[in-house]
């Protein structure tokens, strides 16, 4: 008896149940991307060891997310990272849009994953302009990623593609505590972007003054506040509803199954529309209410970096708002950042 064949068929039994009795796995008839894509990224490791036994290429690239390692990243599934990696996959490897799976883990705030990354051979740091593991976990808020690839030498002043810094993500998210730790750690705030765009005015613009007064001394927060006057309404960064997540799910399981509706991708298509969907009044109405309408800046004579600064907001014809901002401490000394690793 051929045990290898016994092995082989009980492995295409299981995948055919997993896959919603999709065609047997064979040699000729290995998976194309987006059912590469969706079987991982519903965790199906024994479609993905078939898979790998009948000789797919460890870094072969999912229509979404990029290799097995890469998703497995992404979803937080060690087995599945173990699984490619023991099978050659390159775990620094970058899908078309220039991510790695190290990446992919810190955007999902999956710490687990970015350890496990991190002590089998993922570099912490990219050469050149590119963005970084640090960028993506700052963006999306997760503090304990961030502080876990700083301790690992993750360079805190990383510049993306377009010049944009670390500390820039944080006052553009609004995330007042990464960015209070990146200054304290020595982050440069004077960085600007490709657009001549720094931390300072991403924090006005998006209406976290607290975060501006962080980043920047009352002559740039003046400066900042100017130009913000000119920008127009914010640009926010908003979470997926549940439901349009769910749909875009079935459709890619519909794809990769070749039943793919034209009910389904109407309904996806409608729920798009309904998120997108702002009214002109609504638009004008968020811009004059977060609009700053001035700025006052108190100091008192001998006493430098005691400055404090006020925005004033108009809620109404007859209901204007003062926010006040704690006062603006002394410039700090610089630290050195960490060091990358060699």
């Amino acid at each position: 008896m051929d045990f290898r064949s016994v092995r082989r068929a009980a492995a295409v039994a299981a995948l055919a149940v997993l896959l919603y009795a999709s065609p047997p796995v064979a040699r000729a008839d290995l998976p194309d991307a987006t059912r590469f894509g969706v079987a991982l990224e519903m965790g199906n490791l024994l479609a993905a060891r078939a898979w790998l036994d009948e000789g797919l290429d460890p870094n072969f690239l999912a229509d979404r997310i990029g290799t097995g390692l890469m998703i497995g990243a992404w979803e937080g599934n060690l087995q599945m990272m173990e699984l490619f990696l023991s099978r050659g996959a390159d775990i620094n490897m970058t899908n078309a849009k220039g991510e790695q799976a190290l990446m992919h883990a810190a955007w999902r705030g999956r710490l687990e994953a970015v350890r496990w990354l991190i002590e089998r051979g993922a570099r912490v740091n990219r050469k050149g302009r590119q963005w970084s593991a640090l960028h993506y976990a700052v963006f999306a808020g997760h503090e304990k990623v961030a502080q876990f690839l700083i301790e690992n030498g993750a360079d805190i002043n990383a510049r993306s593609t377009n010049g944009s810094s670390v500390l820039m993500m944080a006052a553009r998210e609004g995330r007042e505590g990464l960015a209070k730790q990146l200054v304290s750690l020595g982050a440069d705030t004077g960085v600007k972007n490709d657009r001549g765009e720094d931390a300072a005015l991403w924090a006005i613009r998006n209406d976290h003054a607290r975060i501006a007064a962080v980043v920047s001394f009352p002559d740039r927060f003046a400066e900042a506040v100017r130009d913000r006057a000119s920008a127009g309404p914010p640009v926010r960064s908003v979470p997926v509803p549940d439901r349009i997540d769910a749909l875009l799910r079935e459709m890619r399981i519909a794809e990769s199954e070749g039943r793919l509706s034209e009910e389904l991708r109407a309904a996806y298509a409608a729920a798009l529309a309904e998120l997108n969907q702002i009214k002109p009044t609504d638009a004008n109405e968020t811009a004059r209410a977060s609009q700053p309408k001035a700025l006052e800046i108190t100091a008192r004579r001998g006493e430098p970096g005691k400055e404090q600064a006020m925005l004033i907001y108009e809620r109404g014809p007859d209901e204007p708002l003062s926010e006040p901002l704690p006062p603006k401490q002394s410039k700090p000394k610089k630290k050195a950042p960490a060091a990358a690793p060699k």
